[in-house]
């Protein structure tokens, strides 16, 4: 399979690869799914759901939840515990956002006022706090103390990653490694962890544990650079937030990463200044926007992407051909050629 990229620079969208088998396999465990979200963000203090529900009904594609069914599925597994589990990196992956919102000082998420805008940031912290606290319980109930070993080892590393991308904010000596650190904890590790639960339900070997934990780990890797780029080139209604926003929150991503690296003197100049001294206004990011193509820098994330979706591909080719492996292998093709 070869993995292909259409990127729209001008917000149009372009035929190519679809989520949609991938939604329409686990249509019916993800209706379980949502049932027990619905159910388990109840609670006597109002604020909570109220919250919990603003975010979680603001149409994300709840692609991780997703791929917990589909690896389980994929390994043959029949039981109850991959809505469980689903549902807890449903919430996981939910209270993160809740978190994120407040340590970026982001005013959307999905198009909508972030949280922390309508509640303020102590009561999106607190109730980031709370689903973190029913997706432990969750994995709990569903008993397999592997699976709950591997998610909650997920959950210190996403929060390590956030430290990371705290420590090299606004700061432009950022590596390429360094920044491919922070995503690999930042994203990378919940579809990961997503992702191998269900051969470890399934009760399958350590071979396809791998497997499917290197699919989830290279395709978070796509996911992200891909919005990396998307900030930069993409359009605000798909994305769910205003082009650019990445750049006035002073966030150091690929993109910003490679023009520093290529950049002149005088371009490198521009880049500490806007990074560093919060020089981000519109002028501003039409610069960095002319200096990104200049050196090619949006293509080449768009290509770093690509590599980290073929190796997702590759990772599932111990696997049987099945109608979920196709749609899992179409995803990673959807990842990337997304323009939202």
């Amino acid at each position: 399979m070869v993995v292909g990229v259409v990127v729209s620079m001008d917000g149009k969208p372009s035929a190519g690869p679809s989520i949609d088998p991938l939604v329409s396999l686990t249509a019916d465990g993800m209706e379980r799914v949502n049932q027990i979200i619905l159910a388990r963000v109840g609670s006597d203090v109002m604020l909570i759901p109220e919250i919990a529900q603003h975010l979680i009904n603001s149409g994300g594609k709840r692609l991780r939840p997703m791929l917990t069914l589909a690896t389980a599925s994929l390994s043959g597994y029949q039981g109850d515990g991959a809505v469980k589990l689903a549902a807890s990196v449903e919430f996981m992956h939910t209270a993160t956002l809740l978190h994120d919102d407040v340590v970026d000082g982001s005013e959307m998420r999905r198009g909508k006022l972030a949280a922390r805008m309508l509640w303020g940031n102590e009561a999106s912290v607190l109730v980031g706090d709370f689903l973190l606290g029913q997706a432990f319980r969750m994995m709990v109930e569903v008993g397999s103390l592997h699976a709950l070993d591997v998610l909650s080892t997920a959950a210190a590393v996403i929060a390590e990653g956030e430290v990371m991308q705290l420590a090299a904010a606004k700061n432009t000596e950022t590596t390429e490694d360094e920044y491919l650190a922070v995503i690999r904890g930042k994203t990378a590790a919940l579809f990961a962890a997503a992702c191998e639960v269900g051969p470890i339900i399934a009760g399958l070997g350590k071979a396809e544990q791998a497997a499917c934990r290197s699919y989830g780990a290279n395709l978070g890797i796509a996911f992200q650079l891909v919005d990396d780029a998307l900030d930069y080139g993409g359009a605000s209604a798909k994305l769910g937030k205003k082009v650019g926003d990445d750049f006035r929150e002073g966030k150091i991503t690929l993109p910003v990463v490679l023009s520093f690296r290529r950049g002149s003197e005088s371009e490198r100049a521009f880049w500490k200044s806007a990074m560093e001294n919060g020089n981000t206004g519109d002028a501003e990011l039409e610069q960095a926007m002319a200096i990104m193509r200049r050196h090619r820098a949006i293509e080449d994330t768009i290509e770093r992407a690509r590599h980290y979706g073929a190796m997702a591909v590759d990772a599932l080719a111990l696997f049987p051909d099945a109608p979920m492996k196709a749609a899992m292998l179409e995803a990673v093709d959807f990842c990337i050629a997304r323009t939202h």
